[in-house]
């Protein structure tokens, strides 16, 4: 057995082990390791995993795991946890650009610390409407769906359900509820694949839903509040005729502790 040095990060309640891999240390394609290290029973615990590494373009490269260890497509609260690890490491200051699978992402610490950062644009003939549901994509594929009394929703079993049917088959898709609040705020819970499970937050996903919402005439609004069930979140974008275009998700980023654990 060998030890393992780790850290743990949250944001709004999406938490994350984060590994400083910039040595090449870690087994990259051990997916048992990956998932024992993110079980909260067994392991460290986290929604994902996620590796900092060297990257010949940018300040670093983030390699995003979900909890079942396979490596997936964009993670935005984790994208924000790993600009608040990069500054802890002293990579960065106060602003960078990083590489993760769905290109290179800007991010910036705010003035009151928490983290802004910049997602994919969102052309919008790729938002698709059916049956009152929309599917687009942020950097990971989103089903998003307006329900009333969203406290009381059954998440767990609707989400599984619209996760594996037919419509998103073989990848799968990420489920968000959404209710409205406000003029320009509304509240979602989100069914995540990979994790297989209803999370605290998801970054892509408050990102689609404000998105989605404004594409479907809900809101005017250009800065949006998500509400999620971990915290609170802001989606601000530029929107044309064409795109939804500069998309930035903000929101806090805290580490929660580090150690080593034997593997």
């Amino acid at each position: 057995m060998k030890q393992l040095h780790f850290y743990k990060y949250q944001g709004t309640g999406n938490d994350f082990v984060m590994i400083d891999n910039r040595l090449a240390h870690f087994s990259k394609d051990d997916v048992e390791l990956i998932r024992f290290l993110c079980d909260r029973k067994f392991g460290i615990g986290g929604d994902g995993l996620i590796l900092l590494e060297n990257d010949s373009t940018a300040d670093f490269k983030m390699v995003y795991y979900n909890a079942d260890g396979n490596e997936s497509t964009m993670c935005g609260n984790g994208g924000r946890c790993i600009v608040a690890f990069a500054k802890d490491l002293g990579i960065i200051q106060e602003k960078t650009t990083f590489n993760a699978v769905d290109g290179l992402h800007n991010a910036h610490f705010t003035a009151d610390a928490n983290v802004a950062l910049q997602m994919i644009d969102v052309p919008k003939k790729s938002i698709l409407l059916k049956n009152e549901t929309l599917f687009l994509f942020t950097g990971s594929p989103h089903h998003i769906e307006m329900v009333n009394n969203l406290q009381q929703f059954d998440v767990y079993n609707k989400g599984k359900e619209v996760r594996y049917c037919e419509t998103y088959k073989p990848g799968g898709t990420n489920v968000n509820f959404v209710e409205q609040i406000s003029e320009d705020a509304f509240k979602i819970r989100t069914y995540e694949r990979g994790v297989e499970d209803e999370t605290l937050a998801c970054g892509t996903g408050a990102t689609a839903a404000a998105i989605a919402m404004h594409s479907l005439g809900k809101t005017t609004f250009n800065l949006i509040k998500i509400g999620v069930e971990g915290g609170d979140l802001e989606v601000h974008f530029n929107y044309n005729d064409d795109a939804y275009a500069d998309v930035m998700l903000i929101g806090p980023a805290k580490k929660v502790f580090n150690g080593e654990i034997y593997i």
